[in-house]
Parts: C-alpha cells; structure tokens; sequence
C-alpha cells in the first residue's frame, strides 16, 4: 500500500521529532511520524516541562521553533519573559498547536503505535514493522530518525550505546497547581528575595509571571530556605522533599503554576517494581510539597493540584554512538565544525539526589556537528534529541528543548540533501 512507503520515518513524537518531522514534510519529503502517545511534544506537553530553557542559538536551524513561538502566540499560548526567553509556552495547548503544524504539511502520524521489529541489510534498515491499534504494518522507508528519547528503535536495531558512565541524572515528576493568586505570589516573593538568579517577577496589564527556586545545595544562599526548615521541623516536609524546588508561571493559564519537582528518588534500574514504588514516593512527594506552598507560601493559600505529568521526565536513559563522538571537550574548547546542527551556550546542568553533587556549569558559546546525530551503525539512521552521540557531560548541556528541536531540524536538512 503506497501510504506505508515513505521518504522518511520519524519515531517518537517528542519536541526534537516533531521539529524533524515538519523540517521533511515542508521540503516535500513523505514523511511519517510514530508516536507511541495519543498526543505529540512528549516532555514538554506529557511531562509538562516547561519553560524551555533560555540558550544563544544564533538563530541557526530555529526555523521550527520561530514557527511554534508565532503559532502559540495566536493561541494565547505564549509568553516572552523579561529575559527575553521567549520559550514560556501552554504545555496543554502545545498538544492542539503540534497536530496543526504537522497536518498544515501533510505529515503521516500514527499514534498509539510502537515499532515492533526492524529489516535490515549490512548497514542499512530496509523497513520497520509498526503496531498500529490492532494492526501489524510493514513501513518502508528511505531514512528512518529515532527521536524517542530512550533510543528504542535503536535498542531495537542492536544499535552501539555509549557507556560513559553508570551515572544517571534522577528524573523528575511535575506537576501544576491552579488556583494560586499570583499577585499575593509575586509580593511575597519580591519581598523575601532580592537575588535576580534565582527570583524573577514579570508583570503585565493581563499577565503576571514568575520564577524562583531553592535546592539543599550550599552552593548559594537561598532565600526559600528559612520555610522549607520550618516544614522539615514541623514535619510538613521529609528530608527528601528539599532536595530541589522550581516554579514557573505558564502562558495563558493565569493563577496556575508549573512545579519542576520532585525529583525521584534513586531506583534499582533493574527492578521494574522498584521504579514503580519510587513514582508511587514521588506522588506521595507532590502532595507534602503542595502542603508546604499553601502553608509556607503567599499566594498558595486555595491552591489545589490541577495536574500530575502522565509522563515522568526522563533528563537521560541511553545515547546511541554516533559518526562523531561529541564530548565536553568539544564544549570548553568550543569547536567549530564544517556541518554544524545547532549553536548552544546553555551551562553544563548535572542533577543528583546527593546533597550538593549538582553541577550547573557556565560556558562559553559551542556548536553540535550533524555527525553526532548520524548513526555510527546505519548510514540511514539518525538519533536526535535526547539520544543523540554525546557524553554524559556534554550531554547535560545539549539536552534542552531548544536544542532538540534544532537536532530534528539538522537532520532533515541532512536527510533532504542526500535525497535530492
């Protein structure tokens, strides 16, 4: 059936596949897009992570992304902070703004559909089988991307993996809280905390937006710390709970806020039940933490919780080798490179559940060559995103949204060249 034949197959529908998707499908490639949800965007729409992070792009491969500010702002899904990070996006609204730029292009999507096996011939992937609702279907294609953000086309594919480290960044469970009167918020905030890296307030005739944060780190003084004491002693909070705390505002959505915790806690990688138990202890974590706010915290006082992510937010689970091994050196030396993918200056972020193991690392402008998106295995392979052949430290500062998105756009401008 010609509808299984395509120029490109896309698997995973998170930000850095939609953005691939839409760079293939506007330069008339026949493109397919796997999503194993009934929705695209993957972290920033099912696991709620939002904002996307603020990095210099020069504005290289950021055509999707320009395109999904301008969309989202005529959905009132949008809003440019006082930093002039204009990545405040609707997580909800992002799901409705996603369908229409890939139908705007005639882009396939299946969903609900995972890949079951793969044909392959020496170095090439000659088709996939998607299982599709109840259907089994052999899908043929000239290039196939993984953009899954665990790699399981590439698991799939017997694909090499770095294995630089036995490290893993904790994930993390979010969720929102509506009812919160922002203005009673951002005044309690004001007057509490004068550091501008940690606490921001953004007010507008229609919108008020906000920021801050606080972690059991010593790495600076926070002003949120003397609340989270008083809960820990007051036994509101457990130890745990203070590990790590961020709020944000979200566009167009006034009087709730978007919690970036709690991060969950270490789990047996090997022990299905054990992971299960700690989503469970990070659920019973979201309730503690809304406890505090409403007890501690101006603003918070007829909150409720609106929304737990569906979807845990993964910072890193596997990353496929690559033609170019990309490493922190790269970042610090700041390489240039003949074909690069995307321009970053967002800091080496490393999260842990280990009181004051985190490292947030401040660097210099650095560039990504398509060659670490280009499978080292299959010449008509790509892995993008979260995925993409990096080690574990450079791969704390490229995993942002923005840079995602820009590897999805990389590699179809890679992937059109080849075929015209």
């Amino acid at each position: 059936m010609d509808y299984k034949k395509y120029d490109v197959a896309v698997v995973g529908g998170g930000v850095a596949g939609v953005s691939c998707a839409y760079n293939c499908a506007i330069r008339n490639l026949k493109t397919l897009l796997v999503e194993k949800e009934n929705y695209l965007g993957g972290d920033i729409t099912g696991a709620l992570v939002v904002p996307v992070m603020k990095s210099e792009t020069k504005n290289l491969n950021c055509d999707f992304y320009n395109t999904l500010v301008t969309k989202s702002k005529s959905y009132c899904a949008q809003h440019t902070y006082s930093d002039s990070n204009s990545g405040w996006f609707n997580p909800t609204l992002l799901k409705c703004i996603f369908d229409e730029l890939l139908k705007s292009v005639n882009c396939d999507i299946l969903f609900e559909s995972d890949i079951l096996n793969a044909s392959c011939e020496e170095n090439y992937i000659k088709s996939v089988t998607v299982s599709a609702q109840l259907l089994s279907l052999p899908i043929v294609s000239k290039y196939y991307v993984d953009a899954t953000g665990s790699a399981s086309l590439a698991k799939i594919l017997n694909c090499s993996f770095r294995d630089d480290t036995q490290i893993k960044q904790p994930p993390s469970l979010r969720f929102i809280v509506g009812g919160v009167d922002i203005k009673s918020l951002a005044d309690f905030l004001e007057s509490v905390d004068d550091d501008k890296n940690v606490t921001t307030t953004n007010r507008h005739d229609r919108e008020i937006h906000l920021s801050t944060a606080y972690t059991w780190d010593k790495s600076k003084k926070w002003a949120l710390e003397p609340y989270f004491k008083q809960a820990l002693e007051d036994g509101i909070l457990q130890d745990e709970d203070l590990s790590y705390f961020q709020i944000f505002t979200i566009a167009g959505m006034q009087g709730c806020v978007a919690f970036n915790c709690p991060r969950i806690r270490d789990f047996d990688t090997n022990n299905p039940l054990d992971y299960s138990l700690a989503l469970m202890d990070a659920r019973a974590a979201i309730l503690r933490i809304h406890n505090f706010t409403k007890k501690y915290l101006k603003g918070f006082e007829n909150s409720y919780i609106s929304q737990i992510a569906p979807k845990t937010g993964y910072r890193e689970i596997r990353r496929v080798k690559c033609r170019y091994d990309y490493t922190l050196d790269d970042i610090i030396n700041q390489k240039e490179f003949d074909n690069p993918a995307l321009y970053s200056n967002y800091p080496i972020d490393i999260h842990s559940n280990k009181k004051d193991e985190s490292v947030l690392y401040k660097v210099c402008s650095y560039s990504l060559p398509v060659e670490s998106l280009q499978s080292k295995d299959y010449k008509n392979f790509y892995a993008i995103g979260k995925i993409a052949g990096c080690d574990f430290k450079s791969h704390a500062a490229l995993r942002i949204q923005s840079a995602c998105m820009s590897m999805g756009e990389a590699a179809a401008k890679d992937i059109y060249k080849n075929i015209n």
